[in-house]
């Protein structure tokens, strides 16, 4: 692991960068997400910590919506040089295999699993996926946890996905969690999902709770399960042709700073899931879920070929033993 790398999951000592000795350095990152999302939030309190931990020598410049070009494109960008930073989520399982860890399901009970995941020898292993790709990993930031939605009951144990119809992503590997659970996974593309739970063509989704909300299918379905099934993180990731032609002190700060904001970005998911869900107490019924015997009946797919030949089985097995998995 390179040394830049190895910043990434330490917390860094005082910064002592000679801000004014050094010629501004203009940092660019992209994202797809809109302007207002969370991805925005994020990236506003990394500007103002690292212009202020460098004392102004770096300029960060957030680019929200895809303004720089297709995340595909943007991230090819960062091993060719023309690009600088993306911070970006599922795009990246295409290039770091390993990152398909987080497609796993019930591997993350919550968002401190998640932090000890980064700080373990399986999140150095994420990162040296990196290798040979052009890219380097700064940090992994939050991003959300999925929950169940449905029309005909509460979802405790697996036995109540039994027959339902739940929308899914095109992702081979949700379609085989869900149909491994008992549900009948019904592929979808989102936008069609509103009118399919309106008309009860399928009886139940999986999204993010904020979706849930923004999305208004409270309208749409009667009970909200507070299964965590997946997380998924968001990668902030740099081009090692960038790093490579900046101030050695510069891109060591980015890197550290990336670092210091992955906990105040879960801190802030935890405190806006719940601010999410309880606005939605009064317009959905809301219930846990046998977590454990979520992640009994989920047992099997971390050896299925659909999920091992993509993640390999060394960073499951990595992955398991940091989260105290048997």
């Amino acid at each position: 692991m390179t040394q830049l790398r190895k910043s990434v999951f330490v917390a860094a000592a005082a910064l002592a960068l000679p801000g004014a000795a050094l010629a501004q350095t203009v940092l660019q990152v992209n994202s797809s997400l809109p302007e207002g999302s969370f991805a925005h939030v994020f990236l506003q309190e990394y500007e103002a910590r690292l212009e202020a931990a460098t004392d102004g020598a770096v300029d960060v410049q957030i680019f929200m919506g895809n303004t720089l070009g297709s995340e595909e494109d943007v991230l090819q960008g960062l091993s060719l040089g023309t690009h600088h930073a993306s911070l970006s989520a599922s795009a990246i399982a295409q290039i770091n295999t390993r990152a398909a860890i987080f497609d796993l399901p019930y591997l993350f009970e919550d968002r401190a699993a998640v932090q000890t995941f980064a700080a373990s020898p399986a999140g150095e292993m994420l990162a040296d996926g990196f290798d040979g790709t052009g890219m380097v990993l700064a940090a992994m930031w939050d991003n959300g946890f999925r929950q169940i939605t449905n029309n005909v009951r509460p979802i405790v144990v697996p036995a109540d996905l039994e027959g339902l119809k739940i929308r899914t992503p095109t992702s081979r590997q949700r379609v085989e969690m869900f149909n491994t659970l008992g549900a009948n996974a019904t592929p979808l593309s989102f936008g069609e999902v509103y009118s399919a739970l309106d008309q009860g063509v399928i009886d139940g989704q999986e999204n993010p709770a904020q979706i849930v909300d923004s999305a208004r299918l409270y309208e749409v379905q009667e009970y909200m399960s507070l299964s965590n099934h997946v997380y998924l993180p968001t990668f902030l990731v740099f081009g090692e042709p960038y790093l490579a032609g900046v101030d050695p002190a510069l891109a060591e700060a980015m890197l550290t700073v990336a670092a210091e904001v992955a906990p105040w970005t879960f801190a802030w998911g935890d405190t806006t899931d719940a601010e999410v869900v309880a606005a939605l107490a009064d317009r959905i019924a809301i219930n846990e879920i046998d977590f454990a015997a979520f992640q009994a009946a989920a047992a099997p797919l971390y050896e299925s070929p659909t999920f091992v030949d993509v993640i390999g089985a060394d960073m499951i097995a990595a992955t398991r033993a940091a989260l105290g998995i048997e």
